[in-house]
């Protein structure tokens, strides 16, 4: 087995308008028990900020490959643009992929990586689960699917000493080797913003490649996501513009994902769409009823 010293690795990510945050991450980051024994290299897509991120990143931070984008990309456009970019620079061993407002525990570096080293084996999605700082409950990580042909899922809680199969993650904390790459790219040009982790992780799991939740916790990162519609105070007009919006319910994108992976679900896919956005009210109530 390769010693963790000889692993290359190239961390990702991409950043809009969140200055603080994204400093405190790269702190978190940098100030790792093991930072300064890896060959790991950071590449970092700011989408267009104008808060003067890309600015304090490279005062404080001048060995990190900065890049720029125009403010279209949003989230998944950023990652598949730096991951793009990292590539044609080096060959990796590694690819860890984070949100720009996680804040890493002080020795989640260490531990994922060993946690994959561990498996001994390639072609390895692995997700890193974090909690939330206000509740101290899970917020992001691994998710099964109650039936594969349907898109309705569960949370999956990491366990303390195991990792644990499953379908879909999120890219919060992602680690992805080069044999994943080679087999199945990058993430996906179909998404904008939103889906792109879901549609990567699934299609890996399609594919035949391990896909794995990592034992433990890795990190804080409160959950943001809120509600996935809007109520019926605002007016129609904003809800439609809503409904297509990459940060909204993205509707070209999602129906995409959902023809993709599950295409007995299109139709209702369809219907739930619309009638979170014509009829919110109504949602809300068969949404409370579904839940219980």
């Amino acid at each position: 087995m390769e010693r963790i010293e000889t692993i290359k690795i190239a961390v990702l990510l991409t950043c809009h308008n969140r200055r603080q945050k994204t400093l405190s991450f790269l702190q978190s980051l940098i100030n790792q028990n093991v930072f300064n024994q890896l060959q790991i290299d950071i590449y970092l897509l700011d989408d267009g900020s104008t808060d003067g991120t890309s600015e304090a990143i490279h005062d404080k931070y001048p060995f990190i490959k900065l890049q720029k984008g125009n403010g279209d990309l949003f989230w998944a456009g950023g990652m598949r643009k730096i991951w793009e970019f990292a590539i044609s620079q080096k060959k990796y061993d590694l690819f860890l992929l984070f949100n720009d407002d996680v804040f890493l525990f002080e020795n989640a570096l260490e531990k994922i990586i060993s946690n994959y080293m561990q498996l001994n084996r390639e072609g390895i999605i692995l997700i890193g689960s974090a909690l939330s700082p206000v509740s101290n409950k899970h917020s992001y990580g691994g998710y099964i699917l109650n039936n594969i042909m349907h898109s309705k899922y569960y949370v999956v809680e990491p366990n303390d000493n195991k990792s644990k199969p499953c379908q879909l993650g999120n890219a919060n904390i992602l680690l992805v080797d080069a044999k994943v790459v080679e087999k199945i790219g990058v993430l996906s040009a179909s998404y904008t913003h939103i889906l792109a982790d879901f549609d990567y992780t699934l299609t890996g799991y399609k594919a035949g490649l391990a896909v794995l939740i990592a034992p433990g916790y890795y990190a804080y990162c409160e959950n943001d996501h809120g509600i996935n519609w809007l109520p019926a105070k605002h007016s129609l007009k904003k809800r439609i513009q809503y409904l297509y919006s990459p940060k909204g319910l993205a509707y070209k994108e999602y129906l995409y994902y959902i023809k993709k992976h599950f295409p007995l679900d299109y139709f209702s896919a369809f219907i739930k769409l619309w009638m979170k956005t014509l009829f919110p009210i109504i949602w809300d109530k068969f949404k409370r009823r579904d839940d219980n």
